[in-house]
């Protein structure tokens, strides 16, 4: 299975028949601005994954976590909106401490939002999304250190232009998005909306009747979702040689819990599968301790954009962004994934953040240059509240087994040994704490890259970006003394009301170096070496001293190197009918930074030592004949901490997420059934092989935390007319039905109760969409 994506490029290359036709289609030309200039993709000397906003609606794509099904080299791990993970190329960057920085830039408009719990957001009204792989830094910023996502929504437009598209499918999902743009010569507006909601596909019993809490709070079912986006945009075009673009983007989610599904206790009357149904009850305080009464999210996210471009001559172009977003969620899980009162979390993550950027490109016939500087800064928070009745606590972490009561018994009920040790004067002991970490973030960056036309074949690139860094990490916690243990229940010292706080100031100079040279019109090859960062990290946390009084936890992770050696080739062939890239690449890292988890179940980061990561990454896109469009991409990547007894227990272990094979092959089909109606569709099937949820790559309580190889496909087929503007699609993801998991381990697993999220099952529906104005 894993080689067929090779399988259909060798195909594809050794049959140029396929392409022998003589009409005039040509593979669309996606121009890019990766490089902070118009340009082609290949043309461009490093690996980068492009799709235009009509490539992205043919296949129904309104989330980030489906793009990695077709990008090389990506992946993207959705929990919910609160919890995002990207990976490029084995890396990960998925941490909610406001006290880490991002290893992978999630560009939203120009700007960078990589913030996790800030960073997620709808997909609507799209321009094109380019995924750039490799260090980054030195025109994306330091986040960028092995890649960057940049999502460019669509802009206003002279021309009056409208669309409106509902949906509807099975769980009860209904989705409704459109657009409308118009305006005259000198200014110009679009706004552009989104609505989805769908039930929960993994049924929770909790409340009715039957389960432990029959009678109780009735939990809605998990995997839910509820997203509203709203994005008005204004073009000021003043003159032909300045435009201004501002852009506001709301977006609020009130998704229902995300099925942590114990791994060892089942649901009352079921079992222990993810797949099946959840007893997740989570605390009946939960109003009081977290202030909200359910499990799910609850979150807001608000963004402005002012760009200017200024073309002060034919030969240079000066523009200005300045960008302020914001985040605010809370989200309640049950972290046991249980029917027991034992691990009820929250976490309420805040953040802000302000950002402005100054650059200039001047063009010459030999000589370009881009020089430029960036201010950004950000505050965030990450409180994390705990809920657990006491006994129930010290008996499902084993500190109670003289009791001779399980956690659970064999028919589901719960023991509450709370009677039995305070001798009848209580019933329950609940308790509660909160710890909250504290980020402050400025940095100040100037950046230079310069790119010289040696010949008509050969150019060369050389840029460095210098950054400076202010950070400054806190801490605060509420952990007080248990009335059965008389200690903290969770290993949280508490820091009597004080907020623990550190400072220090970071520096780092970031180069690259690229050449490409064009064997012909149709050919190019290029190399590159860079440089990324992730900075270091300020860990700050509550200890005691010799004295039990609590004192400031500091530790100091250093920065986090890698250098990337990349060379590849990109062409067309068959008159434009076949665009191919192909590259190899290796990265050499230092200081490499792992997010683990301690006995709170509290993320913390830590240096792991070196690792390296050699991989090989290919795409292809092919029109075969009139109707038929193909796309396919392929990725290996052997990406591990190097097996040194220096690096620790990590050593040798693969990075987590990373499969070490992955591709999909799709297509899409286009045909007049007469002068009116178009029959259309498309196909995509994806592939990827075994991955580690888990830094440690081992099992947890004897449960392998981690997922085999899994391969899905999702179709669409439809019928509509062009020139009426009119379309109607029945579509159907993860067509087979098939069972896969998206994560495993998770807080649970910190206190020795791993548990598993069920990936999504078949979703089917309907798709009517309605163009007005253009055609």
């Amino acid at each position: 299975m894993k080689y067929s994506s090779v399988a259909a490029y060798v195909a594809l290359v050794l049959s140029p028949q396929l392409f022998a036709q003589t009409n005039e289609q040509e593979i669309e030309k996606i121009t890019v601005t990766t490089q902070k200039r118009i340009q082609t993709i290949q043309d461009i000397p490093v690996s980068i994954t492009a799709y235009g906003g009509e490539f992205l609606e043919r296949l129904g794509i309104n989330e980030l976590d489906v793009l990695s099904d077709i990008t090389p080299g990506l992946t993207i791990q959705e929990q919910s909106p609160n919890n995002p993970g990207f990976v490029i190329r084995g890396i990960t960057s998925d941490s909610g401490s406001s006290q880490t920085a991002q290893r992978v830039s999630v560009y939203y408009n120009g700007v960078d939002v990589s913030r996790s719990r800030g960073s997620y957001f709808e997909l609507f009204d799209i321009e094109r999304i380019e995924v750039v792989k490799g260090p980054q830094a030195t025109l994306f910023g330091t986040a960028a250190s092995v890649g960057a996502i940049s999502v460019i929504t669509a802009k206003p437009q002279e021309e009056f232009d409208a669309a409106i598209t509902a949906q509807f499918g099975n769980f009860s999902a209904r989705t409704l998005r459109g657009f409308v743009t118009g305006g005259n010569s000198k200014v110009q507006g679009r706004l552009a909306l989104s609505y989805r909601e769908r039930d929960g596909f993994i049924r929770n019993i909790a409340g009715e009747a039957g389960s432990q809490s029959e009678g109780g709070f009735n939990q809605e079912d998990l995997n839910g979702i509820e997203r509203f986006a709203i994005r008005p945009s204004l073009r000021f075009t003043p003159n032909d040689d300045l435009t201004i673009d501002l852009v506001y983007s709301y977006e609020e989610d009130d998704d229902t819990g995300t099925s942590f599904v114990n791994g060892l206790i089942p649901a009352t009357g079921g079992d222990t599968s993810p797949f099946s149904f959840a007893e997740l009850s989570g605390s009946p305080f939960a109003e009081e301790v977290f202030g909200k009464p359910d499990l799910g999210i609850e979150r807001e996210v608000e963004d402005i954009n002012l760009t200017a471009e200024w073309q002060v001559n034919e030969n240079l172009t000066v523009t200005s962004i300045s960008a302020f977003r914001s985040f605010d969620s809370l989200e309640v899980f049950d972290a046991d994934g249980s029917q027991a009162f034992f691990l009820e979390f929250a976490e309420e993550a805040e953040g802000e953040q302000f950002s402005q950027e100054l650059r200039a490109v001047h063009s010459t016939d030999k000589l370009i240059t881009i020089i430029g500087a960036n201010y950004f800064t950000e505050d965030g928070s990450q409180a994390v509240p705990f809920s657990t009745e006491e006994s129930i606590y010290l008996n499902c972490l084993g500190f109670l087994s003289d009791f001779n009561a399980p956690c659970v018994n064999e028919d589901s009920s719960v023991n509450i040994l709370t009677p039995l040790l305070t001798q009848g004067a209580l019933s329950v002991l609940p308790y509660q704490a909160e710890f909250t970490n504290f980020g402050d973030n400025d940095s100040f960056s100037v950046f230079a890259d310069v790119t010289y036309l040696v010949s008509d074949e050969l150019e060369l690139t050389a840029g460095v970006r210098y950054v400076t860094e202010d950070r400054t990490s806190g801490f605060i916690a509420d952990s007080p003394n248990s009335v059965l243990s008389g200690g903290p229940l969770l290993p949280v010292v508490d820091t009597n009301g004080e907020t623990f706080e550190s400072s220090d100031d970071f520096s780092g100079v970031l180069p690259r170096f690229n050449l490409l040279y064009r064997l012909n019109d149709k050919t190019n090859v290029y190399g590159t070496i860079s440089k990324g960062r992730r900075s270091d990290v300020i860990d700050v946390s509550s200890t005691t001293d010799s004295e039990g009084n609590p004192i400031a936890d500091i530790t100091e992770i250093p920065e986090e190197i890698v250098w990337n050696f990349e060379t590849g080739i990109k062409g067309s062939q068959f008159n434009s009918k076949l665009d191919y890239s192909f590259s190899v690449f290796f990265q050499d890292y230092s200081d490499f930074q792992v997010n683990l988890q301690d006995e709170a179940g509290n993320f913390f980061t830590t240096n792991a030592g070196s690792a390296t990561n050699l991989g090989v990454e290919s795409e292809i896109r092919a029109l075969v004949g009139e109707h038929i469009e193909l796309f396919a991409n392929f990725a290996y990547i052997d990406s591990e901490i190097d097996d040194d007894s220096s690096n620790g227990d990590l050593a040798g272990n693969r990075f987590r997420l990373q499969p070490e094979f992955s591709g999909s092959i799709g297509a899409f089909y286009s045909k007049s059934i007469n002068s009116h109606l178009d029959l259309t569709g498309s196909f995509v099937y994806t592939y990827r092989s075994d991955v580690f949820f888990e830094p440690e790559n081992a099992p947890i309580s004897g449960l392998e935390v981690g997922e085999d190889s899994i391969s899905l496909v999702n179709a669409r087929i439809g019928i509509g007319s062009v020139t009426q503007g009119w379309n109607v699609s029945l579509f159907a993801n993860n067509l087979f039905d098939k069972e896969y998991l998206v994560d495993g381990g998770n807080t649970g697993g910190a206190f020795g109760n791993p548990t598993f999220v069920a990936g999504a099952p078949r979703f089917y529906g309907i798709e009517v969409t309605k163009r007005f104005g253009q055609q």
